[in-house]
C-alpha cells in the first residue's frame, strides 16, 4: 500500500492526533500547514519521518503540491469564528471544494473530509449549514470521498471542555446558555483520530461515519458532571440563546 498521507490542518487539535496514528499504523505523514517551520515542536522525537509543506486552503498552487504524490489526503482544517476573509463558507466549502478538486486530480485513491455532527446544508445555523455544503461541494469533487462527522471533542487542550471546567472552578454562578437541556454526545479526540486511520485504511466500508461518545448528556448534566469531577458546585443560571 502507498504510504503518503497529506494531512490538512495537521499541526490543529484532530489533526496532530491523526498524523501521530498515522505513524503509528505505518504510514507517512505530509503535514500541510501555514507554517511548517512549527512542525517539529509539536511532536515528539519519537514520531520521525514527518514531512511538513507548507499549504494555503484558499491557494490552487499550494494545494496542489501538498497532494502531489499523496495515495491519500485528511481533511481537518476548520473554523468556529469567522474573522475576516476566513468565513465559514470560504473554509468549509471553498477550500474543501478546493482540496477534492486537486486531490481527484492528483490521482489520490483516498480522501476523508473532516466535517461536524448534524451537518445540514439547510440549516438555520450558518456554521452547520456551512458544514453541510461543504459536504455536498467535496462529494461534487470527489465522488467517493469519505464523510466524518464527529460529536463535539475533548482532550488535552481542547477548547470546549477544558475552558469550561476552568470556568467552573472560578465561578461560583455559572451562566447556561439555553434552560440546558441541549443534547451533547462528547468523543475523545483520540479515538476520532483513530477511527480517521481506520476509515483511511478500509476505504470500501461506509461513505459516511457519525463518531460520537458512548453517552448522550443534556449540556446541564454535563456542566454538573465536569462541576462534580473539579470538586464544585456552582448554581448553574440559565440565559437565553440570544443573549
Amino acid at each position: 500500500m502507498p504510504s503518503c498521507v497529506t494531512v490538512f490542518g495537521g499541526t490543529g487539535f484532530l489533526g496532530r492526533r491523526i498524523v501521530r496514528h498515522l505513524y503509528e499504523a505505518g504510514l507517512v505523514a505530509r503535514v500541510a500547514c501555514r507554517h511548517p517551520d512549527a512542525v517539529p515542536s509539536l511532536f515528539s522525537g519519537d514520531v520521525s519521518g514527518l514531512e511538513a509543506v507548507h499549504a494555503d486552503v484558499n491557494d490552487d498552487g499550494s494545494v496542489a503540491s501538498a497532494v502531489a504524490g499523496a495515495w491519500a489526503v485528511v481533511n481537518t482544517v476548520s473554523l468556529y469564528v469567522e474573522r475576516g476573509k476566513d468565513t465559514f463558507h470560504s473554509v468549509h466549502v471553498e477550500a474543501a471544494k478546493r482540496i477534492a478538486t486537486l486531490a481527484r486530480q492528483a490521482g489520490a485513491e483516498t480522501l476523508v473530509h473532516i466535517s461536524g455532527i448534524g451537518a445540514n446544508p439547510g440549516s438555520v445555523s450558518p456554521y452547520i449549514r456551512s458544514r453541510g455544503e461543504g459536504e455536498v461541494a467535496v462529494l461534487d469533487a470527489f465522488s467517493s470521498a469519505k464523510l466524518v462527522r464527529p460529536a463535539v471533542m475533548f482532550g488535552p487542550d481542547d477548547v470546549f471542555l477544558t475552558p469550561l471546567l476552568a470556568m467552573l472552578r472560578r465561578l461560583p454562578v455559572f451562566p447556561m446558555f439555553g434552560s440546558g437541556a441541549t443534547r451533547l454526545q462528547p468523543v475523545y479526540v483520540e479515538d476520532v483520530a483513530d477511527a480517521d486511520v481506520r476509515i483511511l485504511r478500509a476505504p470500501a466500508a461506509s461513505q459516511l461515519y457519525e463518531l460520537a461518545g458512548p453517552r448522550v448528556y443534556t449540556y446541564q448534566e454535563l456542566l454538573r458532571t465536569i462541576a462534580t469531577s473539579a470538586g464544585t458546585r456552582p448554581f448553574l443560571v440559565p440565559f437565553p440563546f440570544s443573549l
